[in-house]
């Protein structure tokens, strides 16, 4: 065979290929970037940005937004969004890189295809915070210090410890994957003697005071914020939003389990795993037991953890590359498998089609509300039919009352008396409302569910706004009005 068919065979190289995927991810993350609202924590994002401090647990977006995007442009829905958006595209060739030296070309690529197309990225990227972030970083620390234990390469060791502090002042949960490490070296390094072989070398020693002396700071700069967070919670004091605690342990943690396997979506969930027991049977043991370390050690102080306080599935985040890295190789070993169809690449290429398309409604719908409740549409409602006097409650007042300047949002909590007390005392003034709507039994607030009955007997729905989506994640928000003339029930049903 000649050479230029040769070649004609060998199809695009890695580079043109990483090349087009980094197109799809940027078209993917900056398609209507700014046009939603403000949402959530988004609004702590843009306090902290535009008053950035070293004493925030999680500086690192916050002075990348003041210093180079405040500098051009202002810190609106759009301009807060840049960072995460850009942080998402960097996510794809990070991922692949990394992955190469891990895993192979082929799986490394196979990683990059499902990120650039998995919904849960996409939406973090377009969020206006700092899990993008967390993510580019956590795909490459971790990785690039196993590299440099293994492979005795000064240079990776450098990178993963640099990388993994920033990722660490990105957001304190990075430093879960470091428990990860651990677990691993003392698995791969229990015998004495091995302790011995590897503490010689004189990159581990200082790598080794390195991460002592960082961890101690980190202890220093955390534990006491951590401490005051878990006592205002425990007065009551701690968060903002009506948000879903289930009750009773191991509910609380298997829906934990459940929502993260539903973020990565069951197909990657479930070929990550096969890909993983590949791993460990076939090809490399060591990176086997490495993925499985990272993996485990998170979950397992997360749902430690979420028996004492509240925990969100967003704190697994940067264990997310383990399942695409070992979703990656199941893709490229069923590359090898030759079942006679031609050509090869068709087997592989059909089912990492159908893992992407399990997340395709989620991706749509994205497009449509963004995940996010409108609170600028319901603000846009409200002004004409607001009164100087009436009084206004929502479970997320912040963000309302950037939309709605001059009005008083006061915060909706689960117990009626606040707005009994409201109706009695601001007569002939009128109450309103702004809540959630009921979207499925994972996203119900037992909180919420109470004061229900209440609004039910007391006020009248008015208004719903919201986009519908393909996906079970429905973000309505509802407006109630509670005329003052109402008689109010003194206890709720």
């Amino acid at each position: 065979m000649s050479a230029p068919a040769t070649a004609a065979r060998q199809g695009p190289s890695p580079a043109v290929i990483l090349a087009g995927l980094i197109v799809l991810a940027l078209a993917l993350r900056a398609f209507r970037l700014g046009d939603w609202n403000f949402e959530a924590t988004e609004m702590f994002t843009l306090r902290d940005s535009n008053d950035p401090r070293l004493s925030n647990p999680r500086p690192l977006i916050y002075f990348l937004n003041y210093f180079l995007i405040r500098t051009w442009m202002p810190l609106d829905e759009l301009g807060l969004r840049i960072m995460p958006a850009l942080f998402g595209v960097l996510g794809v060739p990070a991922l692949y890189l990394m992955g190469r030296r891990l895993v192979g070309t082929r799986a490394g690529l196979f990683a990059a295809l499902l990120l650039t197309f998995a919904s849960f990225h996409v939406y973090y990227s377009q969020f206006a915070r700092y899990w993008s972030l967390v993510f580019l970083l956590c795909a490459i620390y971790p990785y690039a210090i196993y590299l440099g234990i293994r492979a005795r390469n000064r240079r990776a060791l450098i990178l993963g410890v640099a990388t993994g502090v920033l990722a660490i002042l990105a957001h304190p949960v990075s430093a879960l994957l470091v428990g990860g490490i651990g677990l691993w070296v003392v698995a791969t390094y229990l015998r004495r003697d091995q302790l011995a072989r590897l503490w010689s070398q004189k990159a581990v020693r200082w790598g080794t005071w390195a991460f002592l002396i960082v961890s101690a700071g980190l202890a220093i700069r955390y534990i006491p914020m951590l401490q005051s967070w878990v006592a205002d919670r425990d007065q009551g004091k701690g968060g903002q939003f009506l948000l879903h605690l289930p009750g009773g342990r191991g509910t609380k943690q298997l829906t934990i389990l459940l929502s993260y396997v539903d973020t990565l979506t069951w197909p990657v969930v479930l070929t990550g795993l096969t890909g993983l027991g590949i791993l460990w049977q076939q090809r490399d043991r060591p990176l086997a037991l490495f993925l499985a370390c990272l993996f485990v050690f998170p979950v397992t102080f997360l749902i430690l953890v979420s028996f004492r306080t509240a925990v969100s599935t967003i704190y697994l985040l940067p264990s997310a590359p383990v399942f695409l890295y070992c979703a990656g190789v199941f893709l490229d070993r069923l590359s090898e498998v030759d079942l006679g169809l031609r050509p090869r690449w068709l087997l592989p290429t059909t089912v990492a089609l159908l893992i992407i398309v399990s997340g395709v409604p989620t991706l749509i719908s994205q497009y449509r509300d963004g995940r996010r409740y409108d609170f600028r549409g319901i603000a846009g409602w409200l002004d004409p039919r607001l009164g100087q006097e009436d009084v206004l409650f929502s479970d997320q007042p912040q963000v309302l009352a950037h939309y709605l300047p001059g009005h008083t949002v006061q915060l909706l909590r689960g117990d009626p008396a606040p707005l009994m007390q409201a109706m009695q005392g601001a007569a002939p003034a009128t109450l309103w409302i702004v809540a959630p709507a009921p979207s499925h039994a994972f996203r119900t607030s037992p909180k919420l569910a109470k004061l229900k009955g209440w609004m039910y007997d007391n006020c009248q729905l008015r208004n719903t706004v919201g986009s519908g989506r393909l996906d079970f994640r429905q973000n309505y928000l509802e407006v109630y009005r509670c005329p003052p003339a109402v008689r109010v029930s003194a206890t709720s049903p």
